[in-house]
């Protein structure tokens, strides 16, 4: 609060909310901040009253939404995602021969199978995930499957904004990443993230076609 305060305008990147505690937090915190006069901006693929609509506890913050929605004016913005532009298909997953061959070329990438890369997420929290991928080159997956449930896919798709975040790129066999959630997922109340899952992995793929000798 009080670094934040001495600024004129704080600026928030994919601004979302998962949980009741979050979101008093960040109320509590941007209320005070704007009676201090500092200005706020925000992207966001949920307008402000909409946070947490479709989430399992979306009911126990709804008065917290509504706090958070005074302090922003909406200004909608539609169109294609930017990653989709002009860009080629992304490529079909490679073999695990391919991958493992990619690894052992590339001087700090990481090899790993996925069904243990997911069981070894569930033991690290969310918050170290980028100090997992910051001294990596490149991340190689073999066996890549459909995740199994809710829990395992958001801490994926933190995982992904880590590595985008990061510009690491990303080699994998097994399923190609659009297949990675179910339909269930992909209809539910964290839909958007696992959309930006898909796109954020997408590009990264694309980014390590070079990874892969002809």
């Amino acid at each position: 609060m009080r670094t934040l305060s001495g600024h004129r305008l704080l600026c928030i990147d994919e601004f979302e909310l998962d949980d009741p505690g979050d979101t008093v937090l960040v109320s509590s915190l941007l209320s005070k901040l704007v009676e201090q006069g500092v200005a706020l901006a925000a992207t966001s693929n949920t307008l402000p009253g909409k946070l947490g609509e479709g989430r399992f506890a979306a009911t126990d913050f709804m008065r917290e939404i509504q706090g958070l929605s005074a302090h922003f004016k909406a200004l909608r913005i539609d169109g294609e995602d930017y990653r989709h532009r002009g860009l080629p298909e992304a490529p079909a997953p490679y073999s695990q021969e391919q991958v493992t061959k990619a690894a052992y070329a590339t001087a700090g990438a990481s090899l790993d199978d996925f069904p243990h890369l997911l069981a070894h997420l569930a033991k690290v929290h969310p918050s170290r995930y980028g100090a997992l991928t910051d001294q990596l080159a490149a991340v190689c997956l073999t066996e890549v499957t459909p995740v199994p449930d809710q829990s395992t896919a958001l801490r994926l798709v933190v995982l992904a904004d880590r590595l985008y975040d990061r510009e690491v790129p990303v080699l994998a066999s097994g399923v190609p990443f659009d297949r990675l959630f179910s339909e269930e997922m992909l209809n539910g109340g964290y839909r958007k993230k696992y959309f930006r899952a898909i796109s954020r992995l997408t590009a990264l793929a694309r980014d390590a076609k070079g990874l892969v000798s002809a």
